[in-house]
């Protein structure tokens, strides 16, 4: 029997966990899931148990050498190790970036694993749509971590589907940092496209995703970017994803739509400069979810991806993004349970907001948000230019 939608978690996922001062935190991934089981929309009907990705999954795009290094640390007396800690920074680990933890490995093996059984199960299925919020891990570089991403869940994920079905698939990045590990291992292939909106990397890591990015060889014109400027609010991000988006899929003609949500283009996230709000978050998913059914027969993977505003964001962002999966949007005078309110309020040094969607008068504004539009329509049109069936 087919599941509509599954909601892939375990508790371990917390183990990812490069320290309290850093700011990609697990307990993200705890509010949300209480923020969602809150609201009635999640069960423990809903959710499956992930399990940890093989060593031969892992090496589907990571090198062995660099596995092996990541496995170095184990126990807490690895992580202080001065040899040990000299050799990483050759695979981009002991940086600020990427700091080292014990048993890093398993943890991140297991955010892996979430996205190989959200797309066993799509695969096989028993699942139309599935959703991993502790994946979108797409920095990652098959000999390197990179911007706090160990191992890369959806180019593992990809490539393993590639190996085990005859689909074609479509993966779609709006984290405000440009999905470079995913877009790379795929950057030739006539049967991956990948489309990435994000903010320019005139500015910002990972500094690519312009849009003369376009593949190589028999991939050529099947990688996409949409680099936007900073400041870009909902409108004009919504208006650009939806100018190349469904376009891109209909000349692709997919047979996967797989997603990365991450929400830190969000005002108050501290990483980035761009402006959206949850009402942008909410639109796109439903967006997505119509081009899924539209598109690919309803097939659907969600995973995360970053978000830094750790409370007052991720799990609207994302509880949102649940609520359309499952075909339950949340409108936009949805107020937040005041239950989860004073669980969470603790840990938050500022107010947590009431409602699912930002009201009108919390959003900033910038008085060039006209040129910014404007200038990002000349991406559009530059990438349409050099992209001829868009």
């Amino acid at each position: 029997m087919t599941q509509a939608s599954s909601f892939v978690y375990s508790p371990q996922y917390t183990l990812y966990d490069f320290g309290s001062t850093h700011p990609f935190n697990p307990r993200r991934l705890l509010a949300t899931t209480s923020l969602a089981e809150s609201m009635g929309l999640l069960t423990s009907r809903d959710i499956v148990e992930p399990k940890p990705a093989s060593p031969d999954d892992l090496l589907l795009i990571h090198q062995p050498n660099y596995v092996d290094m990541v496995e170095q640390f184990q126990e807490e007396a690895d992580v202080h190790n001065p040899s040990l800690l000299q050799a990483a920074q050759n695979y981009g680990l002991a940086t600020e970036d990427n700091p080292v933890f014990p048993r890093m490995h398993q943890a991140a093996s297991l955010a892996v694993g979430g996205t190989l059984t959200a797309a066993r199960m799509v695969a096989s299925g028993k699942s139309l749509h599935a959703l991993n919020i502790a994946g979108g891990l797409h920095h990652a570089q098959p000999s390197s971590a990179s911007g706090f991403c160990i191992y890369n869940d959806a180019a593992i994920s990809i490539k393993w589907l590639s190996q085990h079905t005859s689909w074609r698939i479509a993966y779609l990045d709006i984290d405000a940092h440009h999905g470079d590990g995913v877009q790379q291992a795929f950057y030739d292939d006539p049967n991956v496209l990948t489309i990435s909106c994000h903010e320019t990397g005139q500015y910002l890591f990972p500094g690519t995703g312009s849009v003369e990015e376009l593949g190589t060889g028999k991939g050529y014109g099947l990688s996409l970017n949409i680099p936007l400027r900073p400041y870009t609010e909902d409108d004009s991000n919504l208006e650009c994803l939806e100018a190349i988006v469904p376009r891109a899929l209909e000349y692709f003609q997919p047979d996967l739509l797989i997603s990365q949500h991450g929400c830190d283009g969000h005002y108050w996230d501290p990483l980035t400069d761009l402006l959206v709000s949850t009402y942008f978050y909410s639109k796109i998913s439903a967006l997505i979810h119509n081009w899924a059914h539209e598109y690919t027969q309803g097939r659907w993977i969600a995973v995360g991806g970053g978000g830094y505003e750790l409370l007052r964001v991720v799990p609207r962002a994302w509880t949102l993004l649940w609520a359309n999966m499952t075909d339950r949007p949340l409108d936009d005078d949805r107020t937040i349970p005041e239950t989860w309110i004073d669980q969470w309020q603790p840990f938050s040094t500022l107010p947590l907001p009431r409602h699912f969607i930002d009201r009108a008068e919390d959003r900033p504004t910038t008085p060039r948000s006209f040129a910014i539009a404007e200038q990002n329509r000349q991406t559009i049109h530059h990438l349409r230019q050099l992209v001829p069936w868009l």
